[in-house]
């Protein structure tokens, strides 16, 4: 008696199903080869722990390198953020501390501004320290 789905719905003849039923028929089979697959075996973990020891050697060596150099480069560092410090500390102090003469013919504005136009004020004594009252 024929199916009731016809020859083109029957799953034998889908490509997936033949394809399942490949794949099982080949697990089923025995592993041949004997001693040379195994061998092959042998060799592909031999060759896979080898790698393995010589990246945990190689990670090593780069963490002791990064370890031992981390004191230079902290040196290194913190010399770097002395002397830009200093720089600010005097681009920022060269105006306020030191003022020069007014020029013979001008307003008597200081030369030497950072940014836009202004002068200091001297500090008023009878406010407090930080300029509040």
């Amino acid at each position: 008696m024929p199916d009731s789905r016809g020859p083109h719905q029957d799953p034998r003849h889908n490509a997936a199903w033949q394809a399942a039923r490949q794949w099982q028929q080949r697990a089923r089979q025995p592993q041949g080869g004997g001693l040379l697959g195994s061998l092959k075996m042998l060799l592909a973990w031999l060759l896979f722990g080898t790698l393995m020891i010589v990246a945990l050697v190689f990670g090593l060596v780069f963490l002791l390198l990064g370890w031992a150099l981390m004191p230079l480069l902290r040196y290194r560092l913190k010399k770097r953020m002395e002397q830009m410090r200093a720089d600010q500390a005097q681009d920022v102090g060269g105006g306020y501390h030191h003022r020069e003469p007014p020029s013979p013919g001008g307003t008597g504005r200081d030369q030497r501004v950072l940014e836009g136009d202004y002068e200091i004020k001297p500090d008023d004594p009878a406010r407090g320290r930080d300029g509040d009252s």
